[in-house]
């Protein structure tokens, strides 16, 4: 692939100057461009130099890799800029960075207003600074990152000669409204740095002589971005909640072969209301549209990726028995040649322990992988196979489930291509090389922790099965933690992040007056959430009284009813808990998008 033009190459490494009046961002990079200043009300000016301070105080400097963006709020603007970087490997022979820390600056370091405007304000930049420990961000300076291989051969040498942003596919940049004041102002495409959230993992294994280079990378769409129990099913349009794009890449020899498959939320409009219970209730809202939303969005997914086979692995009894009912009949009347459906009950025939039974699963889905082929280019550049066709997997939160399944079939396809460039031979898997299976076991199991905890806070379940291929005791005592973990953020945290990844993707745009009436008060389970321990080890401590006094019982009679009186009370403060769950439970406050 052609790099872009010299003209619209980024600046790598720059030098943030806090000046009394402005930001002043300086190339120390080789370039010899223009500095961007960012002064106190917001506005963006080009400077052909650093400023000369009068100021007695020396101002303060350091190193940025690069301008994420701006956002305006209530009473100022702030500017966010990426503080320090990782080099992590490389996509298509250039460099491919993950962020490791963020920083959000007030351009108007005193902003006026009244006292409610302020207090606002301060709210704000609250989430601002949670958005700052956003996980998983990923950029290049060189490559967009945010196609995948056939689609950027696809694109042709003209448009690769773009300025990044340009070129960027929207529903994977993750800084799109961030950019959007820097795009307003011309001539800032060097300053413009496009950012994807999910993950890149990759390494070298040597079969034989032959070095072999695979990489895989995950894009999580912005569209109905979120956090696990806050954003579930679709929206009216059909776009779904934990949508990521996972490309599988092999290079040998000048070879470069790229599979690619989708997650997703089942795609009608349902949710989980959090109310302390450990599995909420599913609500499937509006279900005489859910057919039209179905129809939506799998009428969007065949025009970007061709053919599509819907993979459903939820269960068919219980309270997900109705999701999946509600699934099936919504596509029975767009299934055709170009879209497949198949359920597969994963806990009913894997259990959760079996899970090499998805060989079953494979040998129904075989043909489609065939068929539908995967992007391959030859040792000269040229394109030799092209993928028509997509997988797309779902389970409830299409993280476990779902990366179990996707690794077995990205396993399936790689050996597929190595078998055609003659690396193995046909009787030959992963699994002939163990050094290989292990790399390529771990590759996927990284990639399934990444995208879980940027979704629901804590690394991947099941992700033992697929980190060394059989579920192990301390594998599934880790899962009982994760799920514990994942309760406490549901209830507790995610409310507030789900707030500010609203606030920094443009899903709520701040509007004085509204806030005003509304307020951003923290309520809910949110104000509790500090007692939350206490709480617990309350109800901890009845539970281990009462059975120490009854474990007394037989030497003394009258602990019997002691120990009913802990069982009582413990049981009690669970049962108001819960009670009360729903009425306070943490609900984003941000809670009318606008975009």
């Amino acid at each position: 692939m052609e790099k872009m033009d010299q003209t619209a190459k980024l600046y790598s490494r720059m030098r943030l100057w806090e000046l009394p009046d402005q930001y002043v961002v300086e190339p120390i990079d080789g370039s010899s461009g223009s500095c961007l200043a960012v002064n106190h009300d917001g506005s963006i000016t080009l400077l052909d130099e650093v400023p000369h301070c009068t100021n007695v105080r020396v101002p303060k400097i350091q190193t940025i890799y690069g301008v994420i963006g701006m956002l305006k709020l209530v009473a100022g603007s702030y500017l966010i800029v990426i503080t320090e970087r990782e080099c992590v490997g490389s996509f298509l022979g250039h460099p491919i960075y993950k962020v490791l820390s963020l920083k959000v600056f007030a351009c108007d370091r005193s902003p006026k207003g009244s006292h409610d405007e302020k207090k606002m304000e301060s709210e704000f930049y609250s989430l601002l600074k949670v958005a700052e420990k956003t996980p998983g961000l990923y950029f290049s300076y060189d490559v967009n990152i945010t196609l995948s291989a056939q689609r950027l051969n696809d694109l042709g040498e003209e448009s690769t000669r773009l300025p990044l942003w340009r070129q960027a596919e929207p529903r994977f940049l993750w800084n799109n409204y961030m950019l959007e004041l820097l795009i307003d102002n011309k001539m800032l495409d060097a300053y413009i740095l496009p950012v994807i959230q999910g993950t890149f993992q990759s390494f070298e294994v040597a079969i034989g002589k032959d070095i072999i280079d695979v990489t895989l990378i995950a894009r999580r769409c912005t569209r109905r971005n979120g956090t696990r129990m806050w954003r579930r099913g679709a929206d009216a349009d059909g776009y779904v909640a934990n949508f990521v794009e996972s490309e599988q890449i092999l290079q040998f020899k000048g070879y470069t072969a790229s599979f690619v498959q989708v997650r997703g939320s089942i795609p009608f409009l349902w949710d989980q209301i959090v109310d302390l219970s450990y599995k909420p209730k599913f609500e499937i809202l509006k279900p005489e549209i859910a057919p039209r939303v179905a129809e939506s969005h799998f009428f969007d997914l065949r025009k970007k990726y061709g053919n599509v086979l819907a993979i459903d692995l939820v269960n068919t009894h219980g309270d997900e028995g109705r999701l999946t009912e509600t699934f099936a009949t919504s596509v029975q009347n767009i299934l055709n040649d170009d879209l497949r459906y198949y359920h597969f009950d994963f806990h009913k025939i894997c259990g959760h322990v079996h899970f090499e039974h998805l060989s079953i699963l494979y040998d129904q889905i075989e043909d489609f992988l065939i068929k539908n082929r995967y992007y391959l280019l030859n040792d000269k550049g040229e394109k030799s196979d092209t993928q028509i066709g997509i997988v797309r997997t779902n389970c409830i939160d299409c993280l476990d489930r779902t990366n179990v399944t996707q690794s077995m079939i990205g396993r399936k396809m790689m050996e597929y291509q190595l078998q055609r460039l003659g690396i193995f031979d046909a009787e030959e898997t992963i699994n002939t090389y163990p050094s290989f299976d292990d790399c390529f076991k771990i590759l996927w199991a990284n990639h399934g922790d990444d995208i879980s905890i940027q979704y629901s806070g804590t690394p991947a379940l099941k992700g033992d099965f697929v980190r060394f291929g059989y579920r192990t005791i301390k594998g599934i005592l880790i899962d009982g933690w994760n799920a514990l973990m994942r309760y406490y953020l549901n209830n507790f945290v995610d409310g507030t992040k789900q707030d500010s990844v609203d606030l920094v993707q443009g899903n709520y745009i701040v509007s004085t007056s509204r806030d005003k009436a509304s307020g951003l008060k923290k309520e809910g389970m949110e104000a509790i959430a500090p007692l939350f321990p206490l709480v617990l080890g309350v109800i901890l401590m009845g539970i281990v009284f009462a059975l120490l006094s009854l474990m007394q019982v037989g030497n003394d009679f009258w602990q019997l009813p002691l120990s009913i009186f802990w069982a009582t009370m413990s049981i009690v403060i669970i049962k108001c808990v819960l009670a009360n769950g729903r009425a306070f439970c943490n609900r984003p406050r941000l809670n009318k998008p606008t975009r």
